[in-house]
């Protein structure tokens, strides 16, 4: 290796590192700052059923109808479907979440699950002009 390739290798890192260095140091979590202040709306057959509060701790929602049951865990300031009695299984899929306006949806159950501010106000993502 000569000087000159030494010299484009440490670059590359350095520009890499300015990059990277902003994410590992600024301590936000995933939630953006934003997981004392969103809740999860949760809807059964078209109406609202619960709001719940998006905490660290562990919380278990049981949602029992007659079209089934969906077992929902709330932790680390986001929401999950844990379990579902659904033929299809695809609401499992949804996976952990914990922005506003990202759902889970049980068509079977017709259960639907919603992340939204706690203040009900919707936050501005860009102006355009």
């Amino acid at each position: 290796m000569k000087r000159g390739d030494v010299l484009l290798i440490s670059i590359v890192l350095v520009a890499a590192l300015a990059f990277l260095a902003p994410r590992w140091f600024s301590g936000n979590k995933d939630t953006a700052g934003n997981g004392n202040n969103l809740v999860a709306n949760i809807t059964v057959d078209g109406k609202q059923y619960r709001t719940v509060k998006l905490t660290e701790e562990d919380q278990t929602i049981d949602i029992r109808t007659e079209r089934g049951v969906n077992i929902l865990k709330v932790h680390d300031y986001g929401i999950e479907m844990y379990d579902a009695d659904c033929p299809d299984q695809v609401c499992l899929g949804f996976g952990f979440i914990t922005m506003p306006k990202q759902t889970i949806v049980c068509l079977p159950n017709r259960v639907l699950v919603e992340i939204a501010s706690a203040s009900g106000e919707d936050e501005v993502d860009a102006y355009v002009q």
